[in-house]
């Protein structure tokens, strides 16, 4: 026997296909040249973080103290920046919560974990809808537990209720919602989650069990034309809320985000208390204790968010016009486009040989489409384009574009 788990040496097998491409980009880059590469493949944000947050955290150095602002904390997070987090999401949510409702953790993705390694047992099954974040799978089966993709319309990405119907059973424990949705840019309306709490309604009477809807909400911020995200809650009474300030602050590698868990929830505080010891148990401890200080003072503030906007509309402008059909963005950045000949694979090796990377969504469950993710610089999306022309006319020679 190996010394690698067989968990393990099955990731082994199929590490994330979006590192992968990036991986594939730093090799590029090095032989061609930085500004020779497009790379579409990663959603790691090119703006700069707000002016404020890099003055809170020299604020933070220079005025508060030292051995605190490096120490520990409650498991759950400072009590003075979980009151500050609860007074702004009452404000903007239009609800009231609490200080003890909030957990700070290392991230949405820590917040995941620790809300899963809190609910699951092995062999229950958690719902997600097709095109989802593929790190939900990892997720979910780092607890024993199995995820189940449910359809969307095929055009427009959008639940199908009649699929999460046939989808609930016995073992159902809970759905992850992601809207604006990674990888679609979709934004899940009220009517639609109206519709979605309908069905989870129904059957929970039917099964006899509560079905815990977990809103994953990093992009909550990042929408256009005036488009609107739902607050979750309000509509869903059984609904937890995971976020993440990597894309609003443009702070990924800093790793830090809340859960919040409303009263509405059954045995909300029991989850609570579990979810605290859970973030101690699977290693995080804590969240970030400077993170937490500078998101006190900073929270508010977001990037700016104008070049993902015009990136967007030159996109959308200017690959259809080429012959693309595409999946018009409402929120986040990210951009699904139609593979010519139905086989992403083929289509993101085409587009590597013009040193466009993107991600094959065959990984997402959404066979047949790349994604882009264009929170890149203008410059990458303008010159990028000769090459996406290049690649159109190589399909419409054979008659498929």
């Amino acid at each position: 026997m190996g010394m690698i788990s067989r968990q393990m040496q099955a990731m082994l097998g199929q590490n994330s296909v979006i590192r992968a491409m990036f991986e594939e980009g730093e090799r590029l880059r090095a032989e061609y040249g930085s500004d020779k590469v497009y790379d579409f493949s990663l959603g790691n944000p090119n703006v700069p973080a707000p002016p404020r947050v890099e003055q809170a955290m020299r604020e933070v150095i220079d005025e508060e103290p030292s051995v605190m602002v490096h120490g520990y904390m409650n498991n759950a997070g400072f009590p003075d920046v979980r009151k500050e987090l609860a007074l702004t999401v009452s404000w903007q949510a239009e609800e009231r919560y609490r200080a003890d409702q909030f957990i700070m953790t290392t991230g949405a993705a820590a917040a995941l974990n620790i809300l899963l390694k809190t609910i699951l047992n092995p062999g229950d099954e958690v719902l997600s809808f097709k095109p989802y974040f593929s790190e939900y799978k990892n997720y979910v089966e780092n607890y024993g537990a199995v995820l189940k993709l449910v359809a969307t319309d095929p055009e427009t990405f959008l639940p199908d209720l009649d699929a999460l119907r046939a989808a609930i059973g016995e073992k159902t424990r809970a759905l992850i919602l992601n809207s604006p949705n990674n990888p679609s840019g979709v934004i899940y309306s009220e009517e639609l989650l109206r519709g979605i709490q309908y069905v989870l309604a129904e059957k929970e009477r039917e099964i006899g069990n509560c079905i815990l809807v977990i809103s994953d909400e990093p992009y909550r911020e990042l929408v256009y034309d005036g488009a609107k995200v739902p607050w979750v809650p309000k509509i869903m009474p059984h609904a937890a809320v995971v976020y993440s300030y990597s894309k609003t602050l443009s702070l990924p590698g800093e790793r830090i985000g809340w859960l919040l868990l409303p009263d509405s929830i059954p045995e909300s505080r029991d989850i609570y208390r579990a979810a605290v010891i859970a973030n101690r148990i699977s290693g995080f401890v804590n969240a970030p204790s400077y993170m937490q200080r500078v998101l006190k003072r900073a929270h508010l503030f977001h990037s700016d968010f104008s070049v993902y906007a015009r990136n967007r509309a030159l996109l959308l402008k200017e690959l259809p016009a080429m012959g693309y059909h595409l999946v018009k963005p409402e929120g986040a950045f990210y951009l699904l486009l139609k593979a010519p000949n139905g086989d992403d694979a083929a289509f993101a090796a085409k587009l590597k040989e013009e040193r466009i990377l993107t991600v094959p969504c065959t990984s997402f469950a959404c066979p047949g489409y790349v994604r882009l993710a264009y929170c890149v610089a203008e410059t990458t999306v303008q010159n990028a384009l000769q090459g996406f022309r290049n690649v159109a006319g190589y399909y419409r020679e054979q008659g498929l574009l």
